[in-house]
């Protein structure tokens, strides 16, 4: 594991495989979850295909920059001051997690790269590839929405549910015990894991790094930020939506509607699959993603060529 301070002063703790003359993935992990929650079947699998691929943890997770200074935010009123006149403090939002992107590329002194975000991290990844065009020579989104998370019937009882046990997250047994749960809440109907994984993966997340506060804080930037839906055509990287058909965080629709806003954008649904990354999909979804990368790259080598044939004329 490597650190490196970004412009903004913010140290990103982050993975880097594979050769360094190789086609670069940047993976981009979602809501107060660390580097680690991408599987290694994933993360490798895609170093084993060819890649530079790297993987990190977004300020206020894991071992990246906890920015304590800012404290817990008021979720409710961040969510007021988008609807009334109603002012309130926020610590960040989207576009300045997209800039710890953009700003970790230039450290590392990448120009180009296919980004791969889930959840919260295909809204950034989006972002990004809007509003950064050439930056960006391929987009996956993966269990992730074009617009503000909406409340639903499932989602709420989810939320209802885990918020029985976030007092308890204090203590390290009761930090344990609700990261089991959540996971067991929003895993996988078809593929589901056994509460030994579970607690083993839960156990080296928290003694890895433990951050509550961080998680509200990013909650708050998402809650924060605008609907992406107006910048969703604005997408020209080829791109890849690959969405679970029982996820109760983010439902299928959400997986559709991005599809169907960026030009030429390939939907893949995966039945039984939730708002996780279950072991037995993790063969194939290396393969979705290695596919999607590989085209995207002999376009651009065939855009190059046509160029360089048409300068000589």
């Amino acid at each position: 594991m490597r650190t490196i301070k970004i412009k903004s002063g913010i140290t990103i703790s982050y993975q880097d495989k594979g050769k360094k003359s190789a086609p670069v993935i940047i993976m981009i992990m979602g809501l107060g979850a660390q580097l680690t929650v991408w599987p290694d079947e994933l993360y490798l699998g895609l170093v084993a295909k060819g890649f530079r691929v790297i993987r990190f943890d977004n300020r206020d997770t894991g071992l990246s920059s906890q920015l304590e200074q800012f404290g817990s935010p008021n979720l409710f009123k961040i969510w007021l001051n988008k609807r009334l006149p109603i002012k309130s403090r926020i610590p960040y939002t989207l576009d300045d997690m997209a800039n710890d992107v953009l700003e970790l590329m230039a450290e590392l002194k990448i120009k180009k790269a296919h980004l791969v975000g889930a959840s919260m991290g295909g809204m950034i990844a989006q972002i990004i590839a809007a509003k950064y065009k050439k930056k960006v020579l391929s987009l996956t989104s993966i269990m992730s929405s074009s617009s503000k998370p909406k409340l639903s019937a499932s989602n709420l009882k989810l939320f209802l549910q885990l918020a029985k046990h976030r007092r308890a997250q204090a203590s390290r047994d009761g930090a344990i015990h609700y990261n089991i749960r959540l996971n067991q809440l929003i895993g996988s109907p078809a593929y589901p894991q056994d509460e030994l994984a579970l607690r083993k993966q839960a156990t080296l997340g928290v003694d890895r790094a433990h951050n509550p506060q961080g998680f509200n804080r990013q909650l708050a930037a998402i809650t924060a930020s605008d609907c992406r839906q107006h910048l969703m055509p604005k997408i020209k990287a080829p791109t890849l939506v690959i969405h679970g058909s029982l996820d109760p965080v983010m439902p299928i629709a959400a997986g559709k509607q991005t599809a169907a806003q960026i030009r030429k954008a390939k939907l893949k649904i995966v039945n039984g699959m939730g708002h996780d990354f279950p072991p037995a999909l993790m063969v194939k979804m290396t393969k979705w993603i290695s596919k999607h990368v590989k085209k995207a790259e002999q376009k651009r080598a065939q855009k190059k060529l046509k160029k360089a044939v048409s300068g000589k004329r």
